[in-house]
């Protein structure tokens, strides 16, 4: 699927519409195969039941079809009081995506809490900047407003990253902490 949106960016076409250039029996069968994964999770015997699992899907669901939205917030909800581990799914996701969302979130908080602030009288500061006017702006949204905001905040930072596919492509990766070791399909081979 991301194959798709580059496809769109590429050819200055809006966010989605890679998707409806394709075949559309081509994406409708995805669509239906991603629902039914999906539902699969939830399911009374499945693995993330019988082993506790909470299940996150990370990204902008808002560009998912209704019914695979629909499902990955069942699983979410479904699966919230699992406290054993975490498995969190990327789709529909770019780390560029996750800053803006994250900025633009942090901004939108900090603008609500400047205007109550404001109201109750207790704004001086933000209102009228004294002093370094430079300085107090810049320290109005901080580092700790936009890590809260990030997708990836709703769970720990990951033990393993599986990325499926062949293609390594940076915006899409998952901004994690640290590094983690990249494993290709030859270090997975079992010996016999």
């Amino acid at each position: 699927m991301d194959g798709n949106r580059r496809y769109a960016k590429k050819r200055k076409l809006k966010e989605g519409d890679g998707h409806r250039v394709g075949d559309p029996e081509e994406v409708q069968s995805l669509m239906d195969l991603m629902q039914e994964k999906i539902e699969g999770l939830i399911k009374e015997e499945s693995i993330v039941n019988r082993y506790g699992i909470r299940v996150h899907f990370i990204g902008n669901l808002k560009l998912l079809s209704e019914p695979v939205r629909l499902a990955a917030e069942r699983a979410m909800e479904a699966t919230a009081n699992n406290s054993s581990g975490v498995l969190s799914i990327c789709i529909a996701y770019t780390s560029t995506d996750e800053i803006v969302h994250a900025v633009q979130e942090s901004c939108e908080e900090k603008s609500d809490e400047i205007s109550v602030m404001n109201a109750s009288g207790d704004g001086y500061g933000l209102l009228q900047l004294g002093g370094n006017e430079k300085e107090e702006r810049e320290n109005i949204v901080k580092l700790t407003d936009i890590e809260k905001h990030m997708y990836m905040a709703v769970a720990p930072d990951p033990d393993i990253l599986i990325q499926c596919t062949l293609l390594f492509v940076l915006s899409i990766c998952a901004l994690a902490g640290d590094w983690f070791p990249a494993f290709h399909l030859g270090d997975l081979e079992l010996s016999a």
